[in-house]
């Protein structure tokens, strides 16, 4: 490795997967291995991004810190969902996705050699962002139950000490599908508050929930309010993902290093995308429109649940995906993976390098593929494994 940035940076996998998925060409093949959806982005949003292309204005990098609609409409957004009244000219700025978000908000936040502090399994992508910003991740492991996955409030809070810049929380998780809630923010509180760090929310799918409940953000709590930097994204909720369009809203006290981060690092964000995600995020049925998508996709979560009863399967709690534990079917979750693709057409994703907890498990993505392929899995898996 030629720099030592990326001395413990490995890949995600997924590229891989990705790439091998792509090259076979095969029309039968399930793809479970990316996270991607089927699942079109709201109609508004499409309209909006097909007047943009005739619009001078959407061909520029003006303004840096993102177009004044996305900010007032990200602002309200998050304000809606935390109480919180956000400035969207001193607390707001657009990102080029949420994952540049977090990026940019850790640049901003984390000296060399400080800790992030982040639940266990988790998205490698995360992992190497914290590395990249220079900081060292302390993982808390999440428990394995029968009803799914389940991180300790009180060992998350424990996790905060002397060395802490800030923790890094995603709800639902990636990979996992876990939920935090008040308990967690409760117990947060005083830790955080007491070594003056920051609670960073990555809520890019913080309404696709399982259990019919309203998001449970960190800068809901009274706590922690002033303390909380959510990265928000139209990738997941609004199916967006080509647009990579997200916003980062937190105190104005540390948006300007944000932004400054931001100016200095992708610079801009797509402009023909921006007025489209306001549109999406302010539209009357946008509420409803994310609760119809999180239906599907619960459906066939359950479904895979359901063909793979027989499995070593974790229940999600939301998100897009779930893991399949190969440890307990003896093999790693490489082999396992070869296997699904090579006897079971099955496109799926190692968790190596996606936190010490991850290492036993293999990914399944249920966003991307309809009900009715999903529902040959068991067969596949039986094809792949016996």
């Amino acid at each position: 490795m030629a720099v030592s940035r990326l001395r413990h940076i490995p890949g995600i996998g997924v590229d891989e997967m990705g790439d091998a998925a792509d090259a076979a060409q095969d029309p039968d093949l399930l793809r479970l291995e990316n996270l991607d959806t089927d699942l079109r982005p709201p109609r508004v949003a499409l309209e909006v991004t097909r007047r943009a292309l005739d619009e001078d204005a959407a061909n520029s990098y003006l303004p840096f810190r993102g177009q004044r609609a996305l900010r007032e409409a990200a602002a309200g957004h998050v304000g809606a969902l935390t109480g919180v009244s956000y400035d969207p000219d001193t607390e707001c700025v657009g990102v080029a996705g949420g994952l540049n978000g977090v990026l940019n908000v850790l640049l901003a936040l984390v000296e060399p050699g400080r800790e992030v502090v982040l639940a266990d399994p988790v998205y490698a992508g995360l992992v190497n962002r914290v590395r990249l910003a220079g900081g060292i991740p302390r993982h808390v492991p999440s428990t394995r139950t029968r009803d799914g996955w389940e991180t300790d409030p009180d060992a998350l809070a424990a996790a905060v000490g002397p060395d802490t810049a800030a923790v890094l929380v995603m709800s639902p998780a990636m990979p996992t599908g876990a939920v935090l809630d008040r308990r967690h923010w409760d117990a947060l509180a005083g830790a955080v508050a007491g070594r003056d760090c920051w609670v960073v929310h990555d809520a890019a799918m913080e309404r696709i929930r399982f259990d019919g409940r309203s998001p449970e953000p960190p800068a809901a709590h009274p706590g922690l309010a002033g303390r909380t930097i959510t990265v928000g994204s139209a990738s997941k909720e609004l199916r967006m993902i080509g647009w990579r369009v997200g916003w980062v809203v937190g105190p104005a006290r540390v948006m300007g290093d944000i932004g400054l981060v931001g100016l200095t690092n992708v610079v801009c964000q797509v402009g023909i995308a921006q007025e489209a995600v306001a549109a999406a995020l302010t539209a009357p049925d946008a509420a409803a429109d994310v609760a119809a998508a999180t239906g599907v996709w619960q459906r066939r979560a359950a479904l895979v649940l359901r063909e793979l009863a027989d499995h070593p399967c974790v229940r999600p709690h939301g998100g897009w995906s779930l893991l399949v534990d190969t440890e307990a079917m003896g093999l790693t979750p490489e082999a396992a993976s070869r296997r699904l693709f090579e006897r079971g057409r099955v496109a799926a994703t190692p968790m190596t390098g996606w936190g010490p907890g991850g290492a036993g498990y293999l990914r399944l993505v249920f966003a991307n593929e309809p009900e009715a392929r999903l529902e040959g899995l068991r067969e596949r898996f039986l094809a792949a494994f016996g």
